[in-house]
């Protein structure tokens, strides 16, 4: 869980304060780590808070303020808005991790000079901010539950998921299946694979495959400018972008082909895109 004290406008926003903890399942225990930070962070802040701006993995409804579903947290319809409204008398601004991370590459980011793009985070799952028209879609954007065809089984129910082979959680979990041997993270299987090890590029490639197959789809369905690919994996750089481009330019018959781009923002964009929910929430009142 990332949370930080924000300062800025719809047009920029930085942090001045920010904080980590680990993330513990269920809504009710996310609710109440949110608002012991949401205490923290008012605590050193200056000017008094105005508004938290929340943001969620899974299926999140905006407009009731819950969320959904999450498969890798394990909640069903939890009102977060309105209990972390409740518990800490601000206005709160609910929304989706990925779409809220897109929101904040488009303003700030990578994404500034595009009008139709894929802004996809690569961790724990894969999703996607989906921008048409120069704004942050609505839609689910779920490319990660995407059937691929490998028949491997996901976390979600399904088989055959993007996730189930190119998130970073599944990059190190099938490599300590295929070597006996754990690692700490996909960033370990990506320096394994540079030293040459068989496994390492085993499932790298099959890795790629899956992530190509999956965009490949996005470019079917929508033909964005361009794909912005964040979150851990998306350190690895041109080890993870050279090969996806080329398995690209392998699988690509008809579709518009897509610019691979690297996000700018790392592993703030969440909260910055939080604190954008929050800041566009005020400015709309």
């Amino acid at each position: 869980m990332k949370a930080a004290l924000v300062s800025g406008t719809p047009d920029g926003v930085a942090a001045v304060e920010q904080r980590r903890r680990p993330t513990r399942p269920g809504g009710d225990a996310v609710v109440e780590d949110v608002v012991a930070l949401v205490d923290e962070l008012r605590a050193v802040a200056g000017p008094p808070v105005e508004a938290v701006g929340l943001v969620v993995p899974g299926i999140v409804d905006e407009a009731a303020g819950t969320g959904v579903y999450s498969a890798n947290l394990g909640w069903r319809d939890h009102p977060f808005r309105a209990a972390v409204e409740a518990a800490t008398g601000l206005p709160t601004a609910f929304g989706h991790d990925v779409r809220a991370g897109g929101l904040a590459e488009l303003r700030l980011g990578s994404a500034r000079d595009l009008t139709d793009a894929v802004i996809m985070p690569i961790g724990t799952g894969i999703a996607a901010a989906l921008v048409l028209g120069g704004r942050v879609s609505p839609a689910p954007g779920e490319v990660g539950h995407v059937d691929v065809g490998h028949g491997d089984p996901c976390g979600c129910g399904q088989r055959g998921c993007v996730e189930a082979r190119a998130s970073s959680a599944a990059i190190a979990r099938r490599y300590a299946e295929r070597a006996n041997r754990q690692v700490s993270g996909a960033a370990e299987v990506a320096r394994l694979l540079e030293a040459g090890d068989p496994d390492a590029a085993a499932v790298w490639e099959e890795a790629v495959d899956a992530l190509a197959r999956g965009i490949l789809l996005v470019a079917a369905l929508l033909g964005p400018e361009a794909v912005v690919l964040g979150g851990g994996l998306a350190l690895a750089g041109p080890l993870l972008t050279d090969p996806l481009g080329e398995r690209l330019d392998e699988l690509i018959t008809f579709q518009r082909r897509p610019e691979l781009r690297l996000a700018a923002l790392g592993d703030e964009a969440g909260c910055l895109g939080a604190a954008l929910l929050a800041i566009d929430m005020l400015e709309d009142r």
